[in-house]
This record gives C-alpha cells, structure tokens and sequence, in this order.
C-alpha cells in the first residue's frame, strides 16, 4: 500500500488540497488544534455539504475505545483524519476583524514526531471498512520539522521518527534505537513525505507549513471494521 499525495480524497468528494486551500483563505492562523479542527469542517462544509463532520468519533479496535479527530462521510465514501497543530511562539493580529493571536511555543519536537507517526498508526488500525481512507495532517510554524537534520546532529532518540521534507516513513520504527519499547511504532504502508505552504505571515515564526499523509483502506477486509456513528 502507499501514499497518496497531499491533494487526497476526503469522503470521496473534494481534495484535500482544496479543502486547504479554502481554510487558507478564511484562516491562516488557528489558536489551538481545536480551532483548526472545527474550521477545517466548516471549510469541507463550505466546498461539499453533502459531507457531514463528526468530532472525536470512538473507534473500537480490540479492547480498548480510542478517539478520532475527525469522520468525514460522504455519500458513498468516508475519510478519518487526525490532527497534529504543533507551534513555536508567535504573536499577531490577523484579518478583517484584526483578530489577536499569541501560538505557544511546544518546545518538544520529539515528540510532536512521535504522535504524528502514532496518528498514521492508529489510522492504519482504524481505515478497515473498504469505503475509508485516513488523512494525518500536520500544521505548523516550526521549522525544524520540515527541515532535514544537520550531520552534527548525530544520534537523537527521534531519529527514526523524523518527518522533514523528503523522507519516507515505512516498516518498525524504534525510539531511542529500541531503549524504550512502548514508543515502537510499526506501519503496514510506506509514506513519502512532502511538506506543502500553508502561509505566511508576519514575523519569526510566521511562516506555516502542512504535512499531510493518506492512508488507504486495508485491503481484503470487508465489514464495518472498528468505526462507529
């Protein structure tokens, strides 16, 4: 199974890539993972109002209830989508409304690393029925996410872990070169990842950039799998 681009198929409607586009326009800047989740359903809604939005929809896979982001469905098709909205520290009014914002700086990329592969994971177990795909979608104003390591960097317990511009993810991920199993991470598909503009604004740390990785339905199963509504 592999990746599809960033302009993936969201319940089978609309791309991504316009659906980002369009929040773009209306909202280049979020003040929490929250904000941008709910204005990236009213974007979908704007574009494809035959798709309906669920917020933290439980998915039930084995014996423990896990939540989803966000259900996209569609009339025949669905998508699950996870968001990551990792922020350095920024300050700026922005809009017509001269609307105030001031990002929080996450100071541990690491592990803003660490829980966007365990979105892609968690999306593999979820995208069971044959009728949904998943989208992990990352948004940020760091930089050093997108930017590929120096060689002075050397070994860091993210290494296998890291999501900069060009790098593929696939196979067993090991945390710390294995040191610390519960941070394993193993995908069943094989994810290249290419980083798109999202925009810019004014200052350091104004610039914001999305990761966005598809996740296919797993082949050969048919059923409801573990998703609920």
């Amino acid at each position: 199974m592999a990746a599809m681009d960033s302009n993936g198929n969201v319940a089978g409607r609309i791309s991504l890539g316009d659906v980002i586009a369009q929040l773009g326009r209306h909202r280049p800047v979020f003040h929490s993972e929250a904000d941008l989740q709910h204005s990236f359903a009213r974007a979908l809604w704007e574009l494809s109002p035959d798709v309906h939005s669920r917020l933290e929809v439980p998915q039930r896979a084995g014996s423990k209830a896990e939540y989803l982001d966000l259900l996209c469905i569609g009339p025949s098709a669905r998508t699950a989508i996870e968001f990551k909205y990792f922020t350095r520290r920024w300050t700026g009014t922005v809009g017509a409304s001269a609307e105030d914002y001031a990002l929080k700086g996450h100071a541990a990329a690491d592990l803003a690393r660490l829980y966007f592969v365990r979105d892609i994971a968690r999306l593999e177990r979820f995208c069971r029925r044959p009728d949904q795909n998943g989208l992990a979608i990352m948004l940020t104003n760091d930089a050093s996410l997108w930017t590929p390591p120096g060689a002075s960097r050397g070994q860091t317990r993210d290494r296998e872990f890291r999501i900069h511009q060009g790098r593929e993810l696939v196979g067993t991920l090991l945390w710390a070169e294995g040191a610390y199993e519960p941070n394993t991470c193993t995908l069943r598909g094989t994810y290249p990842l290419d980083w798109e503009p999202y925009s810019e604004l004014d200052g350091a740390g104004g610039e914001f950039r999305y990761l966005a990785v598809s996740v296919s339905p797993l082949s050969g199963v048919t059923g409801d799998g573990p998703s609920h509504v």
